[in-house]
């Protein structure tokens, strides 16, 4: 192609944020009609680039153009005027509004009856349904945004991209959330609109799925431009050592844990929600990783938040130790030592508008209300920096100080920073949902190194994922959940991607079969 083709171009962008350099001198090149991946570690500065091509930042330094025009954006409908627009990673629907009210918000179209102008609601479901039609999106226009699934809410941003008639859509990490089928329902969308000379710009952690897709990557480090280059002439090994400056020869540390005897278990726990989980029953033993899989709707996050006492419980009993409890709130669960990494660490996990320092410090100072005051009136500032510190220097977040609000760190540092929170309060189980979506290979080793010191040191670990390979990588058992009912318990060494997916797809069988408990895959 040549340079009538690029419809993109940022020259030598520079940005700084107080006390950090977050991008220096960084170009970018974007042609039409093609998929160009960005690619870097957490905290490379991909967002920030990328926020900066849709007027949510200001550029220090530096220069964008668009179809060669040197442009200038106030904001982001200056951007999306311009034929940008761009779907975030961590994302924030209007949700106590509906489907369709979310697609065409600021654009809402109107009619006059009387002289009075009115919402014209079907000219806007008209309009909502051809454009769900034509991307292949089956969602009604009409439901409620808060009753969506993460993934569907994913699938309604992309929509709305593509309502502005963009001509470069910038899309961060937008499989994150997404299962296997849906994932290709979006790729086939990009096939779509490149085929229409749309330039995407693809920002993910999944190498497998840049190189599949993507025609050029791009890749960050330190806010630095590392280089640009042709997909065909990369590799998953090239692009971990561009991105990471090292070698990585495993994807997951070596296991040195051995379960022993039962912490928890669980019996017939059941949803007050008919459409949520029931008689769910299992066990996860000191010293363990134990994996839940499962496909989007299979109740696994509303599981998790009823032991951990975000959800009510119509039946069943919890025991720790053989001891039942009944847990009706988290700081119950707390007490019980427990903690649970949320699946949307924006949404229910960071206080975005709080330093670093009081989101690493909040889970002990609210459980142990004696932890910074030493039994006085006043909090100890001395006691809660130390304690902040500590997890900022042995998780490596990088952060420009202990005071820096946390929404301004990049979001595997959020994740690390919360996972600090909670090895705060030195919990005996550790309920992970989702722990490394969104986030770069060198910061899920991190991440995988912490579950397995936590289980060689004979604490309880129970992970969510949607990643296959993580979930075959870490656990030593993987309970499959369909549609809120237990389907199978599959140990560690008899695991394979076949009989996941089997057990997560077998809804029938597992309506059925679960009011017995659940069947161990032995006994299919």
């Amino acid at each position: 192609m040549d340079q009538l083709d690029v419809i993109l171009e940022m020259k030598e962008i520079s940005k700084s944020f107080p006390g950090v350099k977050a991008l220096d001198k960084v170009s970018l090149k974007v042609k039409e009609g093609t998929v160009h991946a960005l690619m870097g570690e957490n905290g490379a500065g991909k967002s920030t680039l990328m926020k900066c091509a849709f007027g949510i930042y200001h550029p220090d330094e530096g220069e964008i153009f668009v179809n060669g025009k040197n442009v200038h954006f106030a904001d982001t409908k200056n951007a999306m005027d311009q034929g940008i627009s761009m779907i975030h990673q961590e994302l924030h629907p209007i949700r106590v509004r509906n489907v369709m009210e979310n697609i065409w918000v600021g654009r809402i179209p109107y009619k006059k009856i009387g002289g009075v102008k009115w919402v014209d609601y079907k000219t806007m479901y008209d309009k909502t349904v051809q454009l769900f039609e034509h991307l292949g999106i089956t969602i009604n226009p009409r439901e409620m945004v808060s009753n969506l699934s993460v993934s569907h809410c994913q699938l309604l941003e992309i929509a709305r991209a593509v309502s502005y008639g963009a001509k470069v859509i910038i899309m961060d990490e937008p499989t994150s959330s997404l299962t296997e089928t849906e994932s290709e329902l979006l790729f086939r969308i990009i096939r779509q609109l490149t085929a229409q000379k749309v330039a995407i710009i693809y920002i993910s952690h999944k190498i497998e799925e840049v190189l599949m897709i993507s025609d050029e990557i791009t890749i960050l480090r330190d806010g630095m431009l590392v280089g640009s280059w042709n997909s065909k002439e990369m590799n998953m090994d090239l692009i971990v050592k561009r991105m990471v400056g090292r070698e990585m020869t495993n994807r997951f540390p070596q296991k040195n844990h051995k379960p022993g005897t039962v912490k928890m278990e669980a019996k017939n726990l059941t949803s007050p929600n008919p459409h949520s989980f029931k008689n769910v029953s299992f066990q996860v033993r000191k010293g363990e990783i134990l994996g839940i899989g499962g496909l989007v709707g299979a109740q696994r996050t509303e599981l998790m938040e009823a032991v951990f006492g975000l959800r009510k419980i119509a039946e069943g009993q919890i025991f720790i130790d053989g001891k039942e409890v009944t847990i009706h709130s988290p700081s119950e669960a707390i007490r019980h030592k427990m903690a649970l990494l949320t699946e949307e660490r924006r949404f229910t996990g960071i206080i975005p508008m709080l330093s670093v320092e009081d989101n690493i410090v909040i889970a002990n100072q609210s459980a142990h209300k004696r932890a910074y005051t030493g039994g006085k009136l006043f909090l100890s500032k001395k006691k809660r920096a130390q304690d902040a510190k500590k997890y900022v220097d042995s998780f490596s977040i990088k952060t420009p100080g202990l005071k820096t609000q946390i929404q301004y760190l990049s979001g595997g540092n959020q994740q690390k920073a919360l996972l600090g929170r909670w090895m705060l309060i030195n919990p005996d189980l550790l309920i992970l949902d989702e722990p490394t979506r969104g986030i770069d290979v060198g910061a899920k080793y991190e991440i995988y190194s912490l579950m397995e010191q936590m289980a060689a040191e004979g604490k309880s670990v129970i992970m969510i994922s949607s990643e296959m390979p993580e979930l075959m990588g870490m656990s030593d058992r993987i309970m499959v959940m369909c549609e809120g009912r237990l389907s199978g318990i599959i140990e560690g060494n008899e695991v394979t991607e076949e009989r996941i997916m089997y057990l997560a797809s077998m809804v029938e069988e597992a309506r059925s079969d679960t009011e017995k408990g659940g069947l161990d895959t032995d006994e299919r």
